[in-house]
């Protein structure tokens, strides 16, 4: 019998090679429009789940309580404990982890090293492009069979990868929960806020759109955001 596959051996698996391209991601509240190379990368197919997050965090690593299933996505994660979350993967694995970071409460001292072979947010553009998957529609497939939304949820975040996916293979882009990425959203206006983008649970389809941009504190935690894991090639 073989044994059975640890963490770090589990992510690396149902991780997606994402080709280089380009993307242009759109602010409806300033209408900017702005044009992003996007190198190649690898994403992972889904949410990081609960009992990933568990796995990776130990017994004393104060996994978000939830009445939710193993293989629902985890949420009730701030950006910074995402962030946290991608360095503890990454040593886990062996891999150089991406981030350093202080102890500033806005999160203005986390530094990203994009050469680093460990585990780490994607970028807004990264999201986007990989979200896409070459369409250019609001989304990329129906809403009904792509998405866990305010629809069809049931009020209720549903088990990861039970909706289609998208042509890349990965699932869960748009609905179930929003996915924090690494950008700042405009910080001339909103100081340290990031972006989280994707669609949840609980929204309506105006939410669930590919363009969706959202933001919030690196502080900030809620029952239908949470993150996925991205890698640099």
């Amino acid at each position: 019998m073989s044994p059975e596959p640890t963490p770090p051996q589990e992510i690396a698996e149902r991780m997606i090679e994402i080709p280089a391209g380009k993307i242009f991601l759109r602010d409806e509240g300033t209408k900017a429009i702005w044009k992003v190379e996007v190198g190649a990368f690898l994403l992972a197919s889904h949410p990081v789940t609960r009992e990933l997050y568990r796995a990776v965090r130990g017994e004393g690593g104060e996994t978000p309580a939830s009445p939710a299933g193993p293989r629902t996505p985890v949420t009730e994660v701030s950006w910074q404990e995402a962030v946290r979350f991608c360095n503890l993967l990454s040593e886990a694995a062996g891999l150089d982890p991406c981030y350093s970071m202080g102890d500033d409460r806005d999160g203005q001292d986390v530094v990203c090293d994009w050469e680093a072979g460990g585990y780490r947010l994607p970028s807004e553009a990264e999201w986007e492009y990989a979200c896409r998957a070459g369409t250019s529609g609001v989304c990329y497939g129906e809403l009904d069979e792509i998405a866990w939304y305010g629809g069809n949820s049931g009020g209720e975040v549903h088990d990861v990868a039970t909706r289609a996916p998208n042509a890349w293979g990965l699932h869960d882009m748009i609905g179930n929960v929003w996915e924090w990425c690494w950008d700042l959203y405009d910080p001339g206006v909103y100081g340290p806020y990031r972006v989280f983008r994707g669609g949840g649970a609980y929204d309506l389809p105006r939410g669930c759109r590919a363009s969706c941009r959202r933001k919030s504190h690196p502080t900030f935690r809620v029952d239908d955001l949470g993150f996925r894991l991205a890698r640099s090639r």
